[in-house]
C-alpha cells in the first residue's frame, strides 16, 4: 500500500513539474523578442550594415519587440540572410536573456572585375555584386573576362592574394588571348606573365629578378618584364 501511494506521490510531482515547464515555456514564447543582437564575424560588417540585418531579421518590421517569439522560424530567418548576396554565412539564434542573435560572415572579395558589368570575386572563387556602402581596394581584372574563364582567373588572383610579395605589388590583371599583364603598384613596367601555367616557377624568376634589380637600382630602366620563357626573364628596357 504504501508503495502505491509513493508512485501515485512520485506520478502526482511529475505532472505537476510537466504542467509548470509547459506553462512557462508557453508564456515564454508569447512573449515579444527582447532585441536583436548581430554579430559580425572576421572584421568589421564592411559590406552589410546593422540596419540591413535588421531588417531581413524582422522582415520589414518596424520594431523588434511587436513579434513574439512563437512567431518566430529560426531556420527561415538564416534562410533569409544566407540568400543575401554580401553574406556568405549566417546563424540565427535565441539568446538566453530573449534577444534575437544573429552571427555573420560576410563574403570577401579578393578582386575585381570591371568591364560590361563589374563585380567581386570572393574568396570561395564566386561573383560577387559590387557594394552600395562600401569599396574595396583590391587587384582590377580588366580585358576579356567571360564566364568560361573565371575559374583561372580566380586561380589567379587567389596565388595573387596568398602570395605576401605580388599581394602587395600587384595592383592589376590584364587578359588578353595570348594570357595575362601584371600591373606593378609602385613601378613603371607590364610584367608579361602569358598563362598562368608554370605559375609557382614564373612567380621565383620574377622574385629572383625583383630584388637583384632593386638592390642594383635599376628597375626604373625597364618597360616590360617577360615571364613567358622557361627559367629565364626577357627585359626589354625604356
Amino acid at each position: 500500500m504504501r508503495k502505491a501511494i509513493h508512485i501515485i506521490k512520485l506520478f502526482l510531482v511529475m505532472a505537476v513539474l510537466v504542467f509548470l515547464y509547459s506553462f512557462a515555456n508557453h508564456r515564454y514564447e508569447r512573449k515579444p523578442v527582447s532585441g536583436i543582437d548581430i554579430v559580425f564575424l572576421d572584421g568589421d560588417n564592411l559590406f552589410v550594415t546593422h540596419q540591413a540585418v535588421n531588417k531581413l531579421l524582422i522582415q520589414n518590421a518596424d520594431t523588434v519587440p511587436d513579434i513574439p517569439k512563437e512567431k518566430l522560424v529560426l531556420n527561415k530567418l538564416e534562410g533569409i540572410l544566407n540568400s543575401d548576396e554580401m553574406i556568405q554565412e549566417a546563424q540565427v539564434y535565441m539568446t538566453v536573456n530573449g534577444q534575437l542573435g544573429a552571427r555573420i560572415k560576410q563574403r570577401e572579395p579578393i578582386a575585381r572585375v570591371t568591364g560590361k558589368t563589374s563585380y567581386y570575386i570572393d574568396r570561395q572563387g564566386k561573383r560577387m555584386p559590387l557594394s552600395p556602402v562600401h569599396a574595396v581596394r583590391v587587384p582590377l581584372v580588366t580585358g576579356t573576362v567571360d564566364e568560361d574563364v573565371l575559374e583561372e582567373v580566380y586561380t589567379l588572383v587567389k596565388y595573387i592574394d596568398g602570395d605576401a610579395f605580388l599581394n602587395r605589388n600587384i595592383t592589376g590583371i590584364h587578359r588578353e588571348v595570348s594570357g595575362y599583364k601584371l600591373r606593378m603598384r609602385a613601378d613603371d613596367f607590364t610584367v608579361i606573365l602569358g598563362e598562368t601555367d608554370h605559375l609557382e616557377q614564373k612567380v621565383v624568376n620574377f622574385k629572383a629578378f625583383y630584388h637583384k634589380a632593386l638592390k642594383d637600382h635599376s628597375l626604373d630602366k625597364y618597360k616590360q618584364i617577360d615571364l613567358r620563357f622557361n627559367n629565364q626573364v626577357v627585359c626589354t628596357k625604356k
